[in-house]
């Protein structure tokens, strides 16, 4: 069946195989203590143009984002966020789980405002009685965000000068990072990322890898102890080369954002197409996900050919359906869903 469900439903960039082929039977120490995983650490140092960065390779985003949170933040700080943000929608209560409260802002189509979490912090500390409430320690967003919506440049270093008035860090999920950065409107480079955040991860799952993900402290700044940490939210992977290569052959020759350019250019098409078609955005973002909104007879009888993702209802007669294209899609999938429609 055609899919365009998630940016996550093919395996690897045969490049990636190629090179886990080629070093499988190499013996290396583990844990992420290998040669692999170095090397692909200082390629990422180098293109950060942060020789102080220090990076971890851990296996999934939920377990990035619980780990750096829980991992940073005191027993009695949380974690401010969007309403929408993955973390406080989509992940299962893993931050909850580990005993943060996710301290929700308003979401402005994903992102949040820098004046709204100024006045939030500022209501905090204004309250007579936040000794007992739960602290804001640690702001999140994602960029792209879960509606494929992109900061701009001002916008990040406003909340950034936020983070900083307040002495909390900044973490910036990275999941979908290579098509935030490839986006024709895109204002940020992966060096603005590293210099406006105290820590980020580089997502691999969604960009290319069979898994994986790469965490950097672009200043340094790791937890002391981090790898007990990450041992005891079991993100730390025995293997941990096969991570290390996979990066590795990202970070060589710029196969990240050439194969991240893929999926945006096959989201222009695929707006292009449903435009061509009739069809009612919901959202129209500038990166790999598509927000089209059908009439629910509509989005069955596409659903007994296509996969796509339910996202919202908004109201009795319409569905909001996401679509998304990646690395992998193809203009052969392209030209089918086009016959489909």
């Amino acid at each position: 069946m055609l899919s365009f469900e998630n940016d996550y439903n093919v395996g690897a960039h045969p490049e990636l195989l190629r090179r886990l082929g080629e070093t499988n039977f190499e013996k290396h120490t583990g844990y992420g203590e290998d040669e692999l995983c170095r090397s692909a650490a200082e390629k990422i140092r180098a293109a950060l143009g942060c020789p102080e960065a220090e990076i971890r390779f851990l296996v999934g985003g939920t377990q990035t984002n619980q780990i750096v949170i829980d991992g940073l933040l005191k027993s009695y700080e949380g974690v401010l966020a969007a309403e929408t943000g993955h973390v406080a929608a989509h992940e299962a209560g893993a931050i909850e789980y580990s005993g943060h409260k996710v301290l929700t802002l308003p979401a402005h189509e994903g992102k949040i405002d820098a004046k709204e979490l100024r006045a939030w912090i500022e209501r905090f500390y204004a309250d007579e009685s936040h000794e007992h409430m739960v602290f804001p320690g640690m702001v999140y967003l994602s960029y792209p965000t879960e509606y494929g919506t992109l900061y701009s440049r001002a916008e990040l270093e406003a909340i950034a000068a936020v983070c900083r008035e307040a002495r909390i860090p900044l973490y910036l999920d990275g999941a979908r990072l290579g098509y935030g950065l490839m986006s024709r409107e895109g204002e940020l480079s992966m060096r603005d990322i590293a210099r406006l955040s105290d820590v980020f991860y580089i997502g691999g799952t969604k960009v290319g890898a069979l898994c994986g993900e790469a965490l950097v402290f672009p200043r340094g700044g790791m937890p002391a102890h981090f790898t007990a940490v990450v041992k005891q939210h079991g993100g730390l992977l025995a293997k941990g080369r096969l991570l290390g290569v996979q990066f590795d052959a990202l970070f060589t020759d710029g196969l990240y954002e050439r194969i991240s350019a893929n999926a945006i250019d096959k989201a222009e098409k695929l707006k292009a197409l449903f435009k061509e078609k009739g069809y009612a955005f919901f959202l129209e973002t500038p990166t790999n996900q598509q927000f089209v909104q059908l009439r629910d007879e509509q989005a069955e009888a596409l659903r007994e050919k296509v996969r796509f993702s339910f996202w919202e209802k908004p109201d009795d007669t319409h569905t909001v359906v996401r679509f998304c294209t990646s690395w992998a899609t193809t203009d052969e999938e392209l030209d089918t869903l086009a016959a489909i429609l």
